[in-house]
């Protein structure tokens, strides 16, 4: 079988790894475009025969390939900096990686494929703040929210909410350490924070620029809702049972319990409805569940990591569902050419 897959990811992408495994098991033979690769380790051959654009992405080193008409299903998973060829002065590798990302991008953004998900959807669903919004219009309950750039706010909005808020990063809480090299890097990150009295000074911090700040909501647990398709597959995280991850969940070292969780059928329904709405096929939803057994949105991740949660609750086969999800989409849109050309 040709390759009909293309997974857009970097070479250090585990998920891929393991889906494209599963894909290889199921007879497929998915073509993998890693970014940091790109355009060095891959030759690119296109023709634009007055309607479409025909041709072929290859790798330099296996011959291996995808032709751009045949690409019937699209993973893209991670983002990653372009690699060529030729050492690159500043001025000519922003050139190189402008005019690269602009190829790449509209060849991929005009192909008639299943998406999982379309770099446009995705991009739509990131901004955490619209979420919130939308969240609440489709009956999510989300937390009373400030945005400022004023510490005296802050200090009333902490009032107000009963003297309990936490700060929160929008972008990412690693603070762009990842985005500098070593020598550079002042901090390493910073997780949800609850912002007490003893932390007034900091808040002197937000004049630097408008910060994020929500009423702490108490929690009984924590869940991982993660939309795959059509399909919900969704984990209770006690991250109450330890010290560190009672604000923040993420502290993997802690030994907090993961289990299988059934949602209530009506958030259940909600967490699809809410992913789709943007177009995505894929979402990471993070709720909290109170003291009162209700159900709060934080944010949904269009791109977020899901076999941290596989490996401690194996029962929820998200890496089966990702290649199962990718392989039934490729398969529709085979049958519709087919169909097309009958």
């Amino acid at each position: 079988m040709q390759s009909r897959i293309l997974i857009v990811t970097h070479r250090g992408d585990i998920h891929a790894d393991l889906v494209q495994e599963r894909l290889l098991r199921r007879g497929e033979r998915p073509f993998r475009l890693n970014l940091d690769e790109f355009p060095a380790q891959y030759r690119v051959d296109l023709a634009f025969d007055g309607l479409r654009w025909c041709g072929m992405l290859a790798r330099r080193d296996d011959g291996s390939r995808i032709l751009v008409d045949g690409i019937h299903a699209v993973w893209t998973r991670k983002t990653a900096d372009f690699a060529f060829a030729v050492d690159l002065g500043v001025q000519e590798r922003a050139y190189a990686t402008g005019e690269t990302s602009h190829i790449l991008s509209g060849l991929l953004h005009g192909l008639e494929a299943y998406w999982m998900s379309h770099p446009s959807a995705v991009r739509a669903a990131q901004w955490k703040g619209e979420q919130l919004a939308r969240a609440a219009r489709m009956g999510f309950r989300v937390p009373p929210s400030l945005i400022s750039d004023d510490k005296s706010a802050v200090l009333a909005f902490r009032e107000a909410m009963g003297g309990d808020i936490v700060f929160k990063t929008m972008e990412s809480p690693f603070l762009a350490a990842d985005e500098v090299e070593d020598d550079e890097r002042v901090a390493h990150g910073i997780g949800t924070t609850r912002i007490e009295a003893g932390h007034e000074g900091m808040l002197d911090a937000v004049s630097a620029l408008p910060c994020f700040f929500q009423r702490h909501v108490p929690k009984r647990h924590e869940v991982r809702a993660t939309v795959i398709g059509n399909r919900l597959f969704a984990a209770r995280i006690h991250s109450q049972d330890d010290e560190r991850t009672r604000v923040d969940f993420r502290n993997y070292d802690a030994p907090v319990r993961y289990e299988a969780a059934r949602l209530p059928e009506e958030v259940e329904r909600r967490c699809l409805a809410f992913v789709h709405s943007y177009g995505l096929t894929y979402g990471a939803i993070d709720l909290i569940v109170d003291h009162e057994d209700e159900y709060v949105f934080l944010e949904n991740n269009p791109g977020g990591q899901f076999l941290f949660v596989e490996q401690r609750v194996p029962a929820l086969a998200m890496l089966d569902a990702v290649a199962d999800c990718l392989r039934a989409g490729a398969d529709a849109r085979t049958d519709a050419m087919a169909g097309a050309c009958a």
